[in-house]
């Protein structure tokens, strides 16, 4: 498990950490979002993106993708949709639009 520490070499307490992101994020004008919520985020867009799930799993130091798959795939109706849409170019011929993490248009 990773952790943040003082320049002195001792452990910061992690609601330090999560108090000082919050007040940067006051500050910098942004609405109050936790450090975790950034993790979620950025695993959400990976997946969005079309990055493989093993790799989103090793980011995020999940043991299984399975475990991850079960977290992060409902998040975004566009990882579903991207994936009905590659399974449907692939079934009518259109290999070449079912690359991986390529979004196509069923609709013409």
């Amino acid at each position: 498990m990773s952790a943040f520490w003082h320049p002195t070499g001792s452990r910061l307490h992690p609601q330090h950490v999560s108090d000082q992101f919050l007040w940067l994020a006051y500050l910098a004008g942004l609405p109050p979002v936790r450090l975790h919520d950034l993790r979620h985020g950025a695993a959400s867009l990976m997946l969005a993106a079309g990055v493989e799930m093993k790799v989103v799993q090793e980011t995020l130091g999940h043991t299984s993708s399975a475990f991850t798959a079960d977290t992060y795939t409902s998040v975004y109706p566009q990882v579903a949709t991207a994936a009905a849409e590659k399974t449907a170019a692939l079934l009518f011929g259109e290999e070449d639009q079912a690359a991986p993490g390529k979004l196509i248009s069923l609709r013409s």
